[in-house]
């Protein structure tokens, strides 16, 4: 491609980015495709020949567009905002066209001064103290940026470790640098970033996770006593990680507590971790949320999250930058140059050497916008977050699960009554898990003190009232379908349950009843009592009174029961009585029933059983009386 052809791809690329932002509310917010899609339509090698640049670009409308999640859109609420504006695009675009690798002052002057004034200006507009500026007279501190605010956590990491092991090399100059370094803690909280853990990781040292209060809010109280009772164990306390917005709920840890208490302890480093909430501070209102921020050694937040910067963009400052870079100095000659001890070198201030010039995106955008229009960018996040919590407040089946300050409202169904806490986190999990599936809105969960949560972030550039209308029209929507199948499944598993109780009940008192017609301890047959204990005189003569046939026994008798079936078929042969009438009470009928001795014939108008007479066919009878239905001699 000459320069010729880029004029006009790129006119064409301006016009295809412009019909792309315009074109995304007619699109899926998230993509309807799976794992792996992508290598089934592209080749498994690189071309060996040029292709046409209108198959390229036909390609990206075609194969990759499809896959996108669009951060832009305005149905996207998910994670943070993705800072993007035309200006920042623009000053990417000069950026990658002038190509310099700005890694030192000599590299590209103009790439590392404009940093320093770009990053003096922005520390000025939140409000940093002035300890933080380059550029003021008497600081020793400085701003820099790095890729990530990962990347920012770590690197204060290591220069806190690095100046923990160096004051306890002064106080233990025997004692090896692994050894020192096992002794070293730090803190966060457990809403902190997951970047906070990574970075103990790396930096091989133990962290300890604190619990926040009801607030999900890191208090000083908590600190202190976790560093006491690690300075009373060995341990040696070097770090603390605090946050201004939370990932989970975009909460507030009490820094000016926190700070009070590091500096009861020698050397301990104090990080304030604002990615996303601290571009706000720009406004005045939101100024009083900084409160403490003279406590600390460091400050990171991204412009590329709620400044309309596109990524790449974090801002890092410290107030030692001498601390910072003797940590990560490494200085070959062929890096070294006439001007480095006047003049600032970035690749001392984080980990990678080549860095872009990335603060030309941010030049523009301060420039375009203008303090007073970024100012107004962030009220109206603010002012449609808190909109959009009026609506999930009036709609009695949902809770606002966190304190609106910025463009996140945390929300979650309530559940019904009777459900336990797994039961509402589950259906919190169904709903969100239905409405990302449709491809209207996406939004993320988080876990704040073991309930589940759906977080709605104000994320697109222009948001407006209608957005948060269609979201919440979208949200219940959702809600009530889930709700009506969630109750119509209790009610079918109720109607199931008290089915099988009732079956169950019905079976029971099924068997109970013919136990207990064929169990009932007042029928007996004396005949076949070969010894028995003594029993209570009283039943013995109730019985006699009730049925005169029934043969006399001993007072020694016991009732014995025995299966009907015996007695349907039992005789009287063992005393030689031809009188073998059988008088059976059943207690519980209430019903008396007088058997037939066999051989007066079967086909008696008296019935054996008080519901049938099992005799009549061989098949009413069980298998016993069966086999001895049939084992019985032909009467005559």
């Amino acid at each position: 491609m000459n320069t010729e052809e880029f004029r006009i791809r790129g006119k064409e690329m301006v016009d295809y980015i412009c019909e792309f932002v315009d074109s995304l509310p007619d699109k899926r917010v998230t993509p309807n495709v799976e794992p792996g899609y992508l290598s089934k339509l592209l080749p498994d090698h690189a071309p060996h020949d040029p292709e046409p640049w209108e198959a390229i670009m036909a390609d990206v409308e075609s194969k990759i567009i499809p896959g996108m999640t669009h951060w832009q859109h305005p149905r996207f609420h998910a994670y943070f905002p993705s800072g993007n504006c035309y200006p920042s695009i623009l000053g990417d675009m000069l950026s990658d066209g002038l190509g310099c690798i700005g890694f030192s002052w000599v590299a590209s002057p103009a790439c590392t001064e404009l940093e320093t004034i770009v990053l003096d200006w922005f520390g000025k507009a939140i409000g940093l103290p002035k300890h933080f500026l380059t550029l003021e007279e008497g600081s020793k501190g400085g701003g820099v940026m790095q890729g990530s605010a990962s990347e920012c956590i770590l690197v204060v990491m290591l220069a806190a470790r690095a100046n923990a092991i160096k004051r306890l090399k002064n106080q233990h100059p025997n004692v090896d640098d692994a050894v020192l370094l096992s002794k070293l803690i730090a803190y966060c909280s457990k809403e902190a970033h997951s970047s906070v853990e990574k970075a103990a990781m790396i930096s091989f040292v133990k962290m300890r996770v604190l619990q926040p209060d009801e607030k999900a809010s890191l208090r000083g109280e908590t600190l202190k006593r976790a560093m006491e009772e690690d300075e009373e164990a060995g341990r040696v306390p070097f770090f603390v990680s605090t946050t201004l917005g939370t990932t989970s709920c975009c909460s507030f840890d009490a820094i000016e507590e926190i700070g009070r208490v590091c500096r009861r302890f020698p050397a301990v480093w104090m990080h304030v971790d604002a990615a996303y909430a601290g571009s706000s501070f720009i406004c005045p209102e939101l100024k009083p949320l900084l409160a403490g921020i003279e406590y600390a050694d460091s400050f990171n937040t991204n412009p590329n999250k709620w400044l309309l910067t596109n990524f790449d963009c974090s801002t890092l400052w410290v107030r030692d930058r001498f601390l910072l870079t003797s940590s990560l100095v490494v200085d070959p000659l062929y890096l070294q140059h006439m001007h480095d001890s006047k003049t600032i070198d970035y690749r001392h201030w984080g980990v990678a050497l080549s860095r872009r010039f990335r603060s030309l995106k941010l030049w523009f955008v301060l420039r375009s916008y203008g303090i007073s229009g970024l100012q107004e960018y962030i009220r109206c996040h603010c002012r449609l977050a808190k909109y959009f919590e009026s609506l999930v407040l009036k709609d009695g089946r949902f809770d606002v699960t966190n304190d609106v300050k910025m463009g996140l409202v945390c929300f979650r169904l309530r559940g019904t009554e009777g459900q336990t806490e797994n039961e509402i986190n589950e259906l919190n999990k169904k709903l969100l898990t239905n409405i990302n599936g449709s491809g209207k809105l996406h939004m993320v969960p988080a876990s704040v003190h073991d309930k589940y949560i759906i977080r709605f972030c104000v994320a697109a550039p222009n948001p407006t009232q209608e957005d948060m209308d269609y979201a919440w029209d979208i949200i219940t929507e959702f809600a009530t379908e889930l709700l009506e199948i969630t109750d119509k499944n209790a009610e079918l598993a109720n109607m199931s349950d008290a089915l099988i109780k009732k079956r169950k009940d019905t079976l029971a008192y099924k068997r109970s009843f013919f136990v207990r017609m064929v169990s009932d301890p007042k029928i007996y047959n004396p005949a076949i009592v070969k010894s028995a204990p003594p029993v209570q005189q009283r039943p013995v003569e109730r019985e006699r009174q009730m049925s005169q046939t029934a043969p006399s026994t001993n007072n020694n008798s016991s009732w014995i029961s025995w299966p009907l079936a015996f007695f349907f078929q039992s005789t009287d042969h063992d005393n030689g009585s031809n009188a073998s009438d059988l008088a059976i009470r059943f207690r519980h009928l209430d019903t008396m029933v007088r058997l037939k001795n066999p051989s007066q014939g079967r086909r008696g108008s008296g019935s054996p059983s008080p519901e049938r007479d099992a005799s009549r066919s061989p098949r009413g009878l069980s298998p016993t009386m069966y086999r001895k239905h049939n084992a019985s001699p032909t009467k005559n």
